[in-house]
């Protein structure tokens, strides 16, 4: 379960940064940065975080609303930046991460000194100093936040995507290339929203190019 050990080692003003949406072939990658500035926070939230992939969607939602009645409270800052499947495509799912990773420190309310990064990568674009913690949002308490916040921020978007393009399941899929994806992506093409640098979409639409020719 995640602590605050690592923020107490760095002994400044600390972010957790995480992403959500690397992998999905349509939608925008999502990034979070949190901020704790109070660590008496809700119990319930302070046991429940921990990576987002290991918790049910109702559990991160509960989460969330937490860490948003926490940021009214002025406990915690929250950012959330974002990079379009445009930039994805222009820049690759790595530079546009990091691009998501920029956006959301910029978009604290507080600036933090110093950034933990979940992963292996480091992005060398933030206004701090940053060290990258490998299966950070289980070890951070800041991470797991950022985990959170991400992830359900991204989802949320990824259902208000679902009701303009309706065929593709983004409301259960978050642009996964599940079944039903495939199948919108078959029968109604790519939308604006969809990554054509990611090989299934761009073999998808070269079929449907082929077949229409």
């Amino acid at each position: 379960m995640p602590d605050f050990e690592l923020e107490d080692s760095i002994g400044k003003l600390c972010a957790g940064i995480d992403e959500a949406g690397r992998g999905p072939w349509a939608g925008p990658v999502a990034a979070g940065a949190v901020v704790i500035l109070d660590r008496n926070l809700n119990p319930e939230l302070l046991a429940g975080l921990d990576d987002s992939k290991k918790l049910s969607a109702k559990k991160r939602e509960k989460l969330y609303n937490l860490l948003s009645e926490e940021e009214k409270s002025g406990k915690v800052s929250v950012g959330i930046g974002l990079a379009s499947a445009k930039e994805i495509d222009e820049l690759n799912i790595l530079q546009a991460t990091f691009l998501a990773m920029k956006r959301a420190v910029e978009n604290l309310k507080v600036k933090p000194e110093f950034a933990l990064v979940d992963g292996n990568q480091k992005p060398k674009n933030l206004s701090c100093r940053v060290q990258t913690v490998v299966k950070g949002d289980g070890k951070s308490m800041s991470i797991a936040a950022a985990s959170i916040a991400a992830k359900v921020y991204r989802d949320r978007l990824m259902t208000t995507l679902a009701e303009k393009y309706s065929y593709y399941g983004f409301e259960k899929n978050a642009g996964y290339g599940t079944a039903l994806h495939i199948q919108g992506l078959k029968e109604h093409g790519a939308t604006p929203e969809h990554r054509f640098s990611y090989r299934p979409v761009r073999e998808i639409e070269e079929e449907r190019k082929g077949v229409k020719s």
